[in-house]
Parts: C-alpha cells; sequence; structure tokens
C-alpha cells in the first residue's frame, strides 16, 4: 500500500500538467500511466509535429470550443494559451506560429514537448510509475479515497490518495492507450456519460469517385452537409478537402464531422462542393467562356486544364452531361450553364464517419454539468477530479484541443 497527497491517471498532457501544477505547489504526487512512456498519444498529434496551441486573442479560445465552451470560460481564463506558450519557453522549448496562428515547437518534433514535460515532472519529483494500470477507483461515502493498481507482472496494489485526478483521455486513437477506462471510472463512481462519437474525423464517401480522386487535395473549396432532406451544415470559410481511397478528408471536413449533431453523421450525407467560392455563377460562366475562346477546336474533354486539377476533369466532366469529345465551338449555353451549376455545387455521398482509431478526439464524456467548472472536482464524489478529452469539451482543429488539456490539467492539478 502507498499513499500520496494527489494520484494522477493518464501521463498525457491534461495529466501531465495536473501533475506539474500540484507538485510545483508542494504536493506529493503519483502519476500512473498503463504504457511504458508518457505522452504517447501526444508524440503521434499533428502528424508528429504537435499544434500544442493557438496564438489567438485569448477571448477567442472558448468561440472555437464546439461542445461546452462557456464550461471552460474560467479554467481558460486562469490558464489560456499566452501561458502555455510561456509555461513551455521558460522550459527552454522554441516555439513558432502558423497559419492560422497554430503553435508549434520550433523544431517540429512532438517529442521535445515530451521532453520539456518530462524534464519538469523529475525536478519537481513527481513519481511516474509507467507500465502500470489501474483497475478502480477507491471511494467510500461519496469520497475518494485512492485507486487499485496493477503492475506489469500483473500483481495488484492500492495507493491511498487525498485526491485523484482522472485524465486518461477517451476512445480515440485506442492504439495509444485511450480506451474508455476514464469514462469507465466515471460511471462507476456515479457519473453521467454522454455517449461517445469520433470526433474530426473523415468521411467513408462514394467509391466510384473517391479512390479515382486518392491523393487530390482541393484548395479554397467552400464545402456544405445535407441529409437528403435539407441543409445541416454549412462550412462559413473555404479551406481543403482531400480525397482518399475510402473517401474523404482534409481540414474542412474534419471540423464538419464535429460540428454535425452526433448520430446524424451515421446516415447517408452529401457533401456539395463549391469549387470556384470566389466567382459567382456569372463570373465563373464569363472565366470558362475565356478558356473557351481559346479553345475552340478541342474536344470539351481537353479543355478544361487551366479550371481544373487533372484528376477532377474525367469526374466533371462525367457528371456535366456534355459529350466529351464534343468541340467547344459546339458547346450551347445551356450546357456551359450546367457546367457553372455543377462547378459550384458538386455533390458527393458520403456514408458514415470513421471509426476511432482515425478520429483525432472523443466527443462525449463525463457530463460537465457534474464537474465543478472552477475546480473540475467532482460534485458528485469529493476529491476526484477529472480533465482533458474523458470530458464532454471538444474543439476545433488547430491547438484548441490540446488547450483544453493543458486549461484543465492545470485547474485539476491546482485545486487538487
Amino acid at each position: 500500500m502507498d499513499e500520496t497527497d494527489v494520484l494522477i491517471i493518464g501521463a498525457g498532457p491534461a495529466g501531465m500538467m495536473a501533475a506539474i501544477t500540484a507538485a510545483g505547489r508542494g504536493r506529493r504526487v503519483i502519476l500512473i500511466e498503463k504504457n511504458e512512456k508518457t505522452g504517447k498519444k501526444l508524440f503521434i498529434t499533428g502528424k508528429g509535429r504537435c499544434n500544442l496551441t493557438n496564438a489567438c486573442d485569448p477571448d477567442d479560445l472558448i468561440s472555437n470550443i464546439v461542445h461546452n465552451g462557456k464550461f471552460m470560460f474560467s479554467s481558460l481564463k486562469r490558464f489560456d494559451n499566452k501561458a502555455v506558450m510561456s509555461f513551455f519557453e521558460d522550459e527552454g522549448l522554441r516555439l513558432k506560429t502558423e497559419r492560422g496562428d497554430r503553435v508549434f515547437p520550433a523544431s517540429d518534433h512532438s517529442s521535445d514537448i515530451i521532453k520539456a514535460l518530462d524534464k519538469k515532472l523529475e525536478k519537481l519529483k513527481v513519481q511516474v510509475r509507467l507500465k502500470q494500470k489501474v483497475l478502480k477507483l477507491l471511494t467510500s461515502d461519496g469520497v475518494v479515497k485512492g485507486a487499485l493498481i496493477q503492475k506489469e507482472d500483473g500483481s495488484g496494489y492500492e495507493i491511498y490518495a487525498e485526491s485523484v485526478i482522472v485524465a486518461c483521455g477517451g476512445v480515440s486513437y485506442p492504439q495509444t492507450g485511450s480506451t474508455g477506462d476514464g469514462l469507465r471510472f466515471a460511471k462507476e463512481a456515479g457519473h453521467k456519460v454522454i455517449k461517445p462519437y469520433p470526433g474530426l474525423v473523415p468521411f467513408d464517401g462514394d467509391l466510384n469517385i473517391c479512390p479515382s480522386l486518392q491523393g487530390l487535395t482541393l484548395k479554397n473549396v467552400r464545402i456544405s452537409i445535407s441529409d437528403r432532406e435539407k441543409s445541416i451544415y454549412k462550412c462559413p470559410e473555404v479551406g481543403e478537402v482531400l480525397f482518399t481511397h475510402f473517401g474523404v478528408s482534409g481540414p474542412l471536413i474534419l471540423t464538419a464531422s464535429s460540428m454535425i449533431e452526433a448520430g446524424k453523421s451515421e446516415r447517408d450525407l452529401i457533401l456539395h462542393m463549391d469549387l470556384k467560392p470566389a466567382l459567382s455563377e456569372e463570373e465563373l460562366d464569363d472565366r470558362i467562356l475565356r478558356d473557351f475562346k481559346e479553345n475552340l477546336n478541342k474536344e470539351f474533354k481537353n479543355s478544361l486544364g487551366k479550371l481544373l486539377p487533372s484528376k477532377m476533369i474525367p469526374i466533371i466532366v462525367e457528371r456535366s452531361g456534355i459529350d466529351p469529345y464534343k468541340k467547344v465551338n459546339g458547346i450551347t449555353k445551356d450546357e456551359r450553364r450546367k457546367l457553372v451549376r455543377l462547378l459550384k455545387d458538386l455533390k458527393i455521398e458520403l456514408f458514415k464517419p470513421r471509426g476511432f482509431e482515425e478520429a483525432i478526439i472523443t466527443r462525449g464524456g463525463v457530463s460537465v454539468k457534474e464537474i465543478d467548472p472552477k475546480s473540475f472536482e467532482s460534485k458528485k464524489v469529493r476529491g476526484l477530479y477529472f480533465a482533458g478529452e474523458v470530458l464532454d469539451v471538444d474543439a476545433l482543429t488547430g491547438g484548441f484541443n490540446l488547450q483544453i488539456a493543458w486549461s484543465s490539467g492545470y485547474a485539476a492539478g491546482e485545486n487538487a
């Protein structure tokens, strides 16, 4: 049997920040991690570069949180994006800011973020116990007492603690250890858990089209999504869509997956793409006319090279209904108008979103109605705290989800 002041479950961003914060206030801290190293999911974040936060105005952070942003208000004020950047810079990590105010380590190596955190944990004498798994929380009369731990050899022991912070993630990227343990602990402690769904995830799409476009990235397009009956999501910004062998991905698609009401994304959907959002239908028609005048004697299928990427041309030619071998000088005004409408609203059938194995984050989690938004302590079990992705809070891409982890971890560590 061991004793400590604060026991933290999960050595991801929220757990490590919680440990550093609590230990920095003189608390004895034990950090339990079932993987062989800390920050396993953090390591692969941002394709290994790790977009650790966003350098936007701190007041804009909440507007990028899709679900339960108001819950994060206090913790974001207490430890905002500027504080996160200062923390890592004080630990000797150089940062850089890229398009969309995304903040990365200057080295482009997520491992440098993990090294900075590990170094700080060691300096503050946090006990980091790897390859150990929490089996269950120990509670009595509405108070947390500690947890039952399983070692790598299968033997078990108990740790008694004044406070326990659950920061072991959701269920996305389960290969990194996020297998829903925290949600189980919450349920066993009497908490309501909002059903988890994959968030920031690609979609399966029309297999007659998407595989032929595999690898193509369309830039500066605008999308919306409908459910065959009505529009259910319109993206306000232009951006990128990437075609894959299974469907569609890219920043716009990932954002859409988290903006669509959970459950609706499991029905057949239609992706609408405006391939030329900077042009009105009239302006696009004028543009096509100019291109046609330069190619009067060419066949239609060979006249779109300036307008579209080569991979996209066969799809557009087929969808337009215009004979691909028809000479450009024979194309009618009605045919041209139909081409314009097609380019402004190219429809691609979508099916279900991909699974948790490919989801960047988890939607859903521990209901925030049962968590104190200032301390992140449970309203049901005294001394029990939750931080990070285990909570029903999620945001758009751009470093905002990691900011949630840092801020919630800081709040939990400070108050535990």
